[in-house]
């Protein structure tokens, strides 16, 4: 069984022809025999190359509008015999069958059909029934049979009849049946997500392709990527990206979309230290910075809007890790590309959509993402007094910070700038005490802020202790027994404070 095997005979049957053309010349000069589908065998003879109809073969044509081609015993007894097994040789015989010895077979692509937002119709008639029942059987007999099942393999096969001729390995044959069952179980899982529409009624992911990390968040850990990059961001500079980047460029880009206007935020461990919006992009950088200096340094960085010279020069001066902009400035890159390792990203436009997850125990936790962002419109006034139109500004711009960061989280805000935060405590209080020690620690003067919290104040302790540091504007969902207590020290203090009914914990 774990002998190498010779290629006598191949079906092809593909959908993309690309780079087949070296596949198909390789395996005639080889003197493999080709057997192929419709639009294939004319690819194939397109080529000066003979090749064998598969309606000849199975001596039936091509029904239902190409929806039955291969379905066919000569087809699938020459794939699934066992060479080595007594009666499936006899049955060969009897039924004058010939042994396949290599598929070569893609699929129709659902994915892309279904992107392009296609009709019902249309979708289904892109679910392919002979491709993946191929991929099944060759790689089901891999002890005998090698399955190409994409095109991405095409050199891997051209490596293998270059320096081993018509011969596969056991070993070789093995890999190519696993990422046959990889291929075929993705494909069906976007089939099932498509007819369950998002009910969730069975937990079932399939992520492709997988990247390798330098480690997880610790070198003793290994740590992957399933999916890909390149549809989220482009990397123009820098070290390979890591496991703890990653969760800081996900972090960072769900908080910056938050925003319409020039803005840059500093990411340290998926909270933001800095954050700040301004006209002048530059302004806006600076002032972001200035919110924790300290804790900046080897942050993640991102902004909305086009990196100019004036503003890479400033971030020139910062040892960051990573950072993101849609857009950069040729001389912008001249300046930062000059340390290697820093992380340069081109961010593409990304919309995040579908589920969270989240390994729990021996399952898995599944949840919405929070795609809740306040808006005027959604604010209650509670108090004697309502904030004015700056301060309804600098509370919206507080609550879209506080929801990315991790409960229990407090942010102070003035003039669109973050001045401090309090994020993963474990009481409200603690979180309100941290904000304000980090805001004067860079010399923020406090009165007129305002604050925003990522739920509601179960006692009027923390409105207390805000009050004596001049905060001017409150912004909570609410929700508390003691509601009234808050709202009254509130009124007592002449502090506004608004509602939102919409809790924003991160855990």
């Amino acid at each position: 069984m774990n002998t190498p095997k010779k290629i006598t005979t191949a079906l092809i049957s593909v959908y993309y022809k690309d780079k087949l053309d070296a596949i198909c010349l390789k395996l005639n000069e080889l003197g493999v025999k080709l057997i192929s589908t419709g639009g294939t065998h004319s690819f194939i003879q397109s080529l000066g190359l003979e090749a064998e109809k598969v309606e000849d073969l199975t001596g039936f044509p091509s029904i239902l509008g190409g929806r039955v081609k291969t379905l066919h015993p000569n087809v699938f007894g020459g794939i699934l015999a066992r060479r080595d097994e007594e009666s499936d040789k006899i049955d060969m015989e009897a039924y004058n069958m010939q042994n396949i010895d290599l598929v070569i077979v893609d699929l129709y692509p659902f994915e892309q059909t279904l992107a392009q937002g296609a009709s019902h119709a249309e979708v289904i008639e892109k679910i392919d029934i002979g491709g993946i029942s191929l991929i099944r059987a060759a790689a089901k007999n891999y002890a005998d049979v090698a399955i190409i099942s994409d095109s991405s393999q095409y050199d891997y096969l051209l490596g293998i009849m270059n320096e081993s001729g018509a011969i596969t390995s056991f070993e070789q044959r093995y890999y190519l049946a696993t990422q046959a069952f990889n291929k075929s179980s993705a494909y069906d899982m976007a089939i099932y997500q498509y007819f369950d529409a998002a009910k969730l009624d069975t937990f079932k992911v399939s992520n492709q392709p997988k990247q390798v990390l330098r480690y997880g968040e610790n070198p003793h850990q290994k740590g992957y990527f399933y999916g890909d990059m390149s549809k989220v961001f482009t990397q123009l500079n820098g070290k390979e990206i890591s496991y703890n980047n990653l969760l800081d460029i996900e972090a960072a880009i769900r908080l910056i979309s938050e925003f319409e206007e020039p803005t840059f935020a500093i990411i340290k461990h998926n909270n933001a230290c800095g954050l700040a919006t301004d006209s002048v992009l530059s302004v806006a950088y600076s002032k972001a910075l200035a919110g924790d200096p300290v804790s900046a340094f080897g942050g993640v960085i991102i902004t909305n809007r086009k990196v100019d010279v004036e503003t890479a020069n400033l971030l020139d001066s910062l040892f960051f890790e990573v950072l993101l902009a849609p857009e950069y400035d040729d001389q912008v890159l001249e300046v930062l590309k000059k340390k290697k390792n820093r992380i340069l990203l081109h961010l593409h436009k990304f919309e995040a959509k579908g589920m969270q997850y989240r390994s729990m125990l021996n399952g898995v936790l599944v949840q919405e993402y929070d795609n809740k962002t306040e808006v005027s419109l959604d604010l209650k006034v509670v108090t004697n007094t309502a904030p004015d139109a700056n301060q309804t500004e600098d509370l919206l711009f507080a609550n879209k910070i506080v929801k990315h960061l991790k409960s229990n989280a407090i942010v102070l805000a003035k003039n669109r700038q973050l001045l401090g935060n309090g994020a993963g405590q474990t009481s409200r209080v603690d979180a309100l005490k941290q904000s304000i020690e980090k805001a004067k620690a860079f010399g923020f003067e406090l009165n007129g802020a305002v604050l925003a919290s990522d739920a509601f104040f179960p006692f009027s302790d923390s409105l207390e202790i805000a009050s004596k540091e001049g905060i001017s504007s409150v912004i909570q969902p609410g929700g508390s027994v003691r509601d009234a207590e808050s709202i009254n020290l509130c009124n007592e203090k002449n502090i506004s404070m608004v509602f939102t009914g919409f809790r924003h914990f991160k855990h």
